[in-house]
């Protein structure tokens, strides 16, 4: 049984991830959670969920999405940036970005990522905004 994140308002994640299968799990141990997700399959649908929407707490996203007009760094950084209020998780099964690439408060976990260690780290960075 997943680790329940409990706040005054239930946290938005936004899951941007392009493997169908992946963001699927992703989302269902983030639900599983009690958290709300909203879903992308690439950098661009995220940031149209993220400019139509004042709700969104914190973005899990992968780094390698083929399509779109950016990787999921870039997205980070861009997000970092524009929303700085977000919280970001980054994750990969493919590289393992130096500290200097992430943008700052961010984290990042290698696929397959322990799921209790997201969820505990979700928890902290949420509790800290």
């Amino acid at each position: 049984m997943p680790t329940v994140i409990s706040s005054p308002a239930k946290a938005v994640v936004l899951v941007v991830e392009d493997e169908a299968f992946v963001r699927m799990a992703a989302v269902s141990f983030l639900e599983g959670a009690g958290l709300e997700v909203l879903e992308a399959a690439d950098a661009d649908e995220a940031i149209q969920l993220l400019e139509s929407r004042d709700d969104i707490s914190l973005l899990f996203t992968d780094i390698d999405m083929p399509y779109g007009s950016m990787n999921g760094l870039r997205l980070a950084r861009a997000v970092s940036d524009r929303w700085p209020p977000i919280a970001i998780i980054i994750v990969s099964g493919h590289r393992a970005p130096a500290a200097h690439d992430l943008p700052s408060g961010s984290k990042f976990f290698a696929k397959p990522y322990d799921e209790s260690r997201v969820l505990s780290t979700m928890r902290e960075m949420l509790q800290a905004a």
